[in-house]
């Protein structure tokens, strides 16, 4: 059943008025992953120029902080090609409008939406497509790109060009590119999406029988050589990124079905459609278990009530079988805004699917797909999150498999009477390792009669890579406590600092 949104006013505002009722201080969670992915493949960019698309990526940014977004999962390597300065890779021409194109005023984007995220208290993971070499819209390539000086390592599928999985120098290769972003910048992640071999076509065959004879490794099925070889490369990725920093999280966004349960009956989901495991070679649940990845994100594009693929029936299953890795569910911004809810046809999903979410033990945050649709408020989607579900700040969930030891508590906290008002202040504490070392700042504000709980969501004024927060001044009649903690790379939160203050 598809549901007008132009008729939507009304019956949402009553929902959430609802909704709001059961989302408040007590349920909403402190901790939670609020990602959005922005994508340059679909071309929003391309041949923009540097300060249009600095001015859209800005106005972007804002109104996702507006509506809660704490991630940013930003596309840099669509296809062997670069939206950052390499020296491995050609410019992008999604970027540039032409492969191996200099941006002109010259820029880098994936060092400025590490600055911009930063200041606006996001974490930026750095989202590349490992194997995909060339899109089917793409005619000309560089003549550094890899399909060009090694045509040897790719193979052709429905009009795409792809490394071939198969090939150990295109894991080492992969592994280098992937090495040389984290090493060179400040990023929180390394994001890859459910682009392993090709997606199947009718008629199509991947051309890789002369590989499986040279390297089969005594295994004799096709499709179990196949996951073989994606399994080594996760395997290798994973190892060469705690490798370079041990603090860069590790995400993979795998297709929203693992396995049919009529190919799989005992871990199969009662779904009828593509599976990660027979059709694209994945075997995400492997990774997961055996601790390769950091998160998953599986992509649960659908809505309540699918016939071939229900988004309840799904993120049921993903938390059952996915729990040992933070589960993050991929949502379709205009997919649940386009379908009623089921249960209450005068409201779109979003409630519907935000209370599947409360109900999930093992379901730790969203990504939304995609940023600009949110950014755009279809279907009141970005003003429900900002309002309602995403309306305090929050934390990112904590991962102690990386690191568990909580940093020293910030020092020399304080007011500056400044002339355009108070301001908290604080200093960095030390910390020699890694693990150690503060990079981002909670600021908790209390009322006169209220007692110091930091459990409270609702008192997160800001989450600030900062060392001074703006205080509102309203006459200093009043006295609040404001608390500030220290976050290191893993969230890991310090003890508090207390200051109160009359404002």
């Amino acid at each position: 059943m598809k549901f007008n949104v132009k008729n939507l006013l009304l019956t949402i505002l009553t929902t959430l008025m609802v909704t709001a009722t059961e989302t408040n201080a007590q349920t909403t969670p402190k901790r939670e992953f609020r990602g959005a992915w922005i994508q340059c493949v679909n071309g929003q960019f391309q041949g923009m120029g540097t300060a249009n698309m600095q001015q859209t990526l800005r106005y972007q940014l804002d109104e996702l902080q507006k509506d809660g977004v704490n991630a940013i999962i930003f596309q840099v390597r669509p296809e062997c090609d670069a939206l950052y300065e390499s020296k491995l890779e050609p410019w992008s021409r999604f970027l540039t409008g032409v492969q191996g194109q200099v941006p002109s005023p010259y820029w880098d984007p994936l060092a400025w939406m590490i600055k911009e995220c930063h200041q606006r208290g996001m974490e930026l993971h750095a989202w590349i497509n490992p194997y995909r070499a060339r899109t089917k819209t793409t005619t000309a390539l560089a003549r550094n790109h890899i399909a060009i000086t090694h045509p040897e390592r790719v193979f052709a599928y429905d009009g795409l060009q792809v490394l071939n999985p198969a090939l150990p120098e295109n894991r080492n290769y992969i592994c280098k590119v992937v090495e040389d972003i984290i090493s060179r910048y400040d990023v929180d992640g390394l994001h890859i999406d459910d682009y392993f071999y090709p997606y199947p076509v009718a008629g199509q065959t991947i051309p890789d029988d002369a590989e499986y004879q040279k390297y089969s490794n005594g295994i004799r099925n096709r499709g179990d050589w196949r996951r073989y070889n994606v399994n080594l490369f996760i395997k290798q990725l994973s190892e060469t990124i705690k490798k370079t920093k041990p603090w860069v999280k590790f995400g993979v966004s795998p297709f929203g079905i693992y396995r049919n349960k009529r190919n799989d009956p005992k871990l199969g989901s009662e779904t009828n459609g593509l599976q990660n495991y027979d059709d694209l070679y994945a075997d995400v649940l492997l990774w997961v278990n055996n601790g390769w990845i950091d998160y998953c994100v599986p992509q649960i594009y659908w809505e309540i009530g699918h016939s071939a693929a229900d988004y309840k029936t799904l993120i049921t299953w993903w938390n059952r079988y996915a729990g040992n890795r933070p589960l993050f569910i991929g949502e379709d911004v205009e997919r649940t805004v386009k379908h009623a809810d089921p249960q209450n046809p005068n409201s779109h999903q979003l409630p519907a699917k935000m209370r599947l979410h409360n109900q999930m033990r093992n379901v730790d945050g969203t990504v939304l797909w995609y940023a600009k649709a949110a950014v755009d408020n279809v279907g009141n989607y970005g003003h429900a999150l900002r309002n309602v579900y995403w309306k305090n700040p929050a934390l990112q969930p904590l991962m102690p498999f990386i690191d568990s030891k909580a940093p020293k508590k910030a020092r020399s906290v304080k007011v500056d009477w400044q002339p355009n008002g108070p301001v908290l202040t604080w200093k960095q504490p030390k910390g020699k390792k890694w693990g150690d070392v503060v990079n981002r700042y909670v600021v908790y504000r209390f009322g006169p009669k209220e007692k110091v709980n930091l459990s409270d969501a609702s008192k997160i004024v800001t989450i600030t890579y900062d060392t001074q927060y703006k205080l509102p001044y309203r006459g200093g009649d009043v006295k609040y406590t404001y608390v500030v903690t220290a976050l290191d790379r893993m969230s890991n939160e310090s003890k508090a600092k207390k200051k109160k203050v009359k404002l």
